[in-house]
């Protein structure tokens, strides 16, 4: 096993690791957001006690096999950093941290846990591998009950039905006066599972007068970055960074976890090459909640009925790139609906990533007190920002017998669009 690195000698990675523990007074404040530490009670599994961790591990006092276990199971919500007084930016400790465990021997307890996380790294990027993986799923939907129990995670999260899919054209033209003209992130996993998502906010833009360039179907790396292989990542995002044009105004993401991922590139690619390029992709991106609120003087919007929506806010939106009242701004000018807020204290889903997969258990119960806020707030609709909440959120109301739709905040303002703007 290799040797833990010095806190205070090695790459730049390791001086910003060592800048965010400092910064770290253990005041408690990140206790109460922590679903971890909510859900397991343990002080190792809330922020300040993995700090703690790491730290150990970086000085060489704690072997790191023996801290990843409760580095992996931390959601990487970034609830912690809001909440922090002392302005830990706690990202960029826990995926460095990660990335520089990845060669590390693990302590397994799951023995199904590597081959699952592997089938979903191997999986979800690839829209192609997702499809067929999908279409399998669907073919052997009757002997899901023969699947090794360890494996069920990934035949649960698998939807009933796939979707059709139809691909966006290479350009959307804007209606009116052209404003702005926009690259939109159209994803890899998302384009698979909700591909009218693309559509419905490519409509929302062209009604506001934006230019819609969609992207190739790549993976922005926020999987593998997630996960801490961080040259796997490097390579989803240079190729991403290759596919988006460069004369445009904002590159605009409709998934949280995207969003999010891609303001991670200077760090990612800190020293490495490629960097600039990434760096001017990364301050380009937007949430297209975020751009479409300072856009301003959007359509008005009216729905054909009067309708309930609850919103939750994707951590990745809130905590990550603090985008929480833009998406509520949007949904509250909408003529016949109704803002309703959930009473969770805002607790993530338990989706991040692949966490579904890695940690079923934790997973399921965050996931499950998340569906009985929506069934609670008695909404029609739930809208939310990440392709990941509605997968999980969807599956756990499912599971408790709720037909409440899970929907993207752009499909729930899409329907208040007019009848002529259909496609």
């Amino acid at each position: 096993m290799k040797h833990a690195i010095e806190l205070t000698q090695g790459p730049p990675a390791v001086e910003e690791m060592a800048t965010a523990i400092s910064n770290c007074v253990h005041c408690g404040f990140c206790l109460p957001v922590c679903p971890t530490y909510h859900v397991m009670g343990e002080e190792l599994d809330s922020p300040r006690g993995r700090i703690f961790l790491m730290k150990e591990a970086l000085e060489n006092q704690l072997p790191v096999a023996e801290v990843m276990p409760y580095v992996d199971r931390c959601l990487g919500c970034m609830a912690c950093v809001t909440a922090c007084p002392s302005g830990v930016e706690y990202g960029e400790l826990l995926s460095p941290f990660r990335a520089m465990a990845e060669e590390e021997e693990r302590l397994e307890t799951d023995r199904f846990g590597p081959l699952r996380r592997r089938m979903a790294l191997e999986t979800l990027p690839y829209p192609r591998r997702l499809r067929w993986a999908l279409a399998l799923s669907q073919w052997t939907r009757p002997l899901h009950g023969a699947v090794p129990r360890g494996l069920r995670p990934l035949t649960n999260l698998a939807p009933r039905r796939i979707p059709r899919t139809e691909a966006l054209p290479p350009v959307l033209a804007p209606v009116g006066e052209v404003r702005a003209r926009v690259a939109l992130l159209t994803g890899c996993a998302q384009s698979v599972l909700a591909p009218d998502l693309n559509w419905a906010t490519a409509r929302i833009l062209q009604c506001n007068g934006v230019e819609v360039v969609p992207t190739a179907q790549v993976c922005c790396g926020a999987l593998d970055m997630h996960a801490g292989r961080a040259e796997h990542a490097r390579a989803h995002a240079l190729a991403l960074c290759e596919a988006l044009p460069t004369d445009v105004d904002a590159i605009l993401t409709n998934a949280a976890g995207c969003g999010s991922g891609m303001h991670e590139y200077p760090l990612l690619f800190k020293d490495a090459p490629g960097a600039e390029r990434a760096r001017q992709v990364a301050s380009k991106t937007q949430d297209v909640s975020r751009f479409l609120a300072q856009l301003g003087d959007l359509v008005p919007l009216r729905l054909p009925e009067p309708l309930r929506v609850a919103y939750h806010d994707a951590c990745h939106l809130q905590h990550a790139q603090k985008v929480a009242g833009e998406p509520r701004a949007l949904l509250e000018q909408v003529e016949g609906l109704t803002l309703v807020e959930l009473g969770d204290e805002g607790f993530c889903c338990g989706s991040a990533g692949i966490y579904n997969v890695e940690h079923p258990e934790a997973a399921a119960e965050l996931g499950q007190l998340k569906a009985q806020a929506v069934v609670d707030s008695q909404a029609d609709v739930l809208a939310t920002g990440n392709i990941g909440c509605l997968t999980q959120v969807g599956l756990h109301l499912q599971n408790l017998g709720s037909s409440i739709p899970v929907q993207h905040t752009m499909q729930v303002l899409a329907r208040g669009l007019p009848a002529s703007t259909d496609r």
